[in-house]
């Protein structure tokens, strides 16, 4: 062949190869992401709160302003002990070992191999006469180094991701430090009141005996019937049965308290907290500007929408070529004995280029499903977002309706123990009897119940309040 063959021969080869890569390109056009994309829209935060209060700071330690070192005790021991916080904390450490190995797979891979293997090579096949027929050890010592350049993004956005549910993990590891917080305060007013409820109904208790006692001395004296004395006989078991019952709901909450803790049932059975020990905290008059900003719910969710963005950026990359270096070198021979000789070197390198033509749609479904969790996760965002307003802006209402109501019961109870008071002047000067006293306290008994009951709703309410601000949370905060 001359020259001028060759030429026309190499420029026959060009043009072929171009018409090929030309008609691939073509078919590849075929796989590609159009008319797919996310549909939902993130909710306007500021059309949420267009009256918010300045920006509030709830200390991460929110519960020792209740100044009750018991309580202290009981959340700190809670927070280091407790097993749903511990499984909170641990898949922290799984996103992060999935984010390690998103960065690994960008980096270059090297490995060494060696095999060895005893083969009898047939005689009718197409082998050399000196394997034809004969059995040989081959073996081979190989050096094998690759890396995918990531020209499109894909092993970035498989990083990102990788981050973004890292970060989610971490967001939701401290609501549930925050929620389990709030829940060990709230159980703990729980328990208070039911002890000072219990106080009540032990003298309620009392009053319903001495009743009884002066209604069977008229009854001796002819002043009243069986049916009063009856009536007596009845309201005293009635008591007792709302004193049973009540300390049953303490002993379920010092368990409650106990395991919440990461402790055995028993481990508090001899706290008894009051509510008069219990400190109110001071709280904004509205909903903090920065609501959104210091709850790690919506801190999740946020990231959440980022990791399922970059879910669907590494799954469009996948529609365009993936790219690798590749490269080997080593020593390979039939016989171990000149394996290690310079003629049995071999070294490689070169580009490996992987382009979608037709995958029957799989690539598309993969990437309409990212979309759809696109979709759903900056729904779920928003209906964080609902939820983190509306908790907020409860929370705050009761406060300041449980404050009022305070204001009103106060005044009512003032008014009942008075008339008490000149009930039991009136009894010492003789105008009166005892029973008139005991029913005038009955009513005082009642006020001050009324009294214990709302000043456990305004702490459970503050409690309620301070979670719905975030109880803390900092998005930078180790864990």
């Amino acid at each position: 062949m001359n020259v001028e063959q060759t030429m026309t021969t190499i420029s026959r080869t060009r043009t072929l190869t171009l018409a090929g890569l030309v008609a691939a390109l073509a078919l590849a056009g075929c796989v590609n992401p159009g008319g797919i994309a996310p549909q939902a829209q993130r909710i306007d935060q500021a059309a949420l709160v267009p009256n918010a209060a300045p920006a509030v700071d709830v200390g991460d330690r929110w519960w020792t302003a209740f100044a009750d070192p018991r309580l202290d005790e009981l959340v700190d021991r809670s927070l280091s002990a407790n097993p749903n916080l511990a499984t909170a904390r641990l898949r922290i450490e799984c996103a992060l070992a999935l984010a390690d190995a998103a960065d690994a797979s960008r980096q270059p891979r090297v490995e060494a191999g060696l095999d060895a293997s005893r083969q009898h090579y047939t005689a009718n096949g197409a082998y050399s006469p000196l394997l034809a027929g004969n059995t040989r050890t081959s073996g081979s010592l190989l050096l094998n180094g690759s890396w995918e350049i990531d020209a499109f993004g894909r092993q970035r956005a498989v990083l990102d991701a990788a981050v973004g549910t890292r970060r989610a993990a971490e967001a939701d590891y401290q609501a549930a430090r925050v929620l389990l917080a709030s829940n060990l305060v709230r159980q703990y007013v729980q328990l208070a009141r039911l002890l000072d409820q219990r106080a009540v109904l032990e003298r309620s208790l009392a009053q319903r005996e001495e009743i009884l006692g002066l209604i069977k001395q008229r009854v001796a004296a002819g002043l009243d019937t069986t049916v009063e004395l009856r009536q007596g006989e009845g309201a005293v078991p009635e008591i007792r049965a709302a004193l049973e019952a009540t300390d049953e709901q303490v002993a379920l909450t010092r368990h409650l308290l106990a395991v919440l803790s990461g402790q055995g049932p028993d481990a508090v059975d001899g706290w008894a907290p009051r509510l008069a020990a219990v400190n109110i905290v001071p709280l904004p008059p509205a909903v903090p500007a920065d609501l959104l900003g210091r709850r790690a719910d919506v801190a999740a969710a946020r990231w959440r929408i980022e990791a399922a963005t970059s879910d669907l950026q590494a799954a469009k990359a996948q529609f365009y070529p993936s790219i690798n270096l590749v490269a080997f070198a080593g020593f390979s021979s039939v016989g171990l004995g000149q394996l290690l000789e310079a003629g049995s070197r071999q070294i490689g390198v070169g580009p490996a280029v992987r382009l979608p033509i037709f995958d029957a749609g799989r690539l598309r479904a993969n990437y309409k499903g990212r979309a759809v969790d696109v979709d759903t996760a900056v729904q779920t965002y928003n209906a964080a977002v609902l939820d983190a307003v509306r908790e907020a802006a409860d929370a705050l209402s009761s406060v300041q309706s449980v404050a009022r109501q305070q204001r009103e019961q106060a005044l009512t109870l003032a008014s009942a123990e008075s008339a008490y008071e000149l009930a039991l002047q009136r009894y010492s000067a003789g105008l009166s009897t005892y029973l008139s006293v005991l029913s005038v306290e009955t009513n005082v008994l009642a006020q001050r119940r009324a009294s214990n009951e709302l000043k456990a709703r305004a702490l459970d309410s503050q409690a309620l309040l301070v979670r719905a601000l975030g109880g803390g949370y900092q998005q930078d905060r180790p864990v």
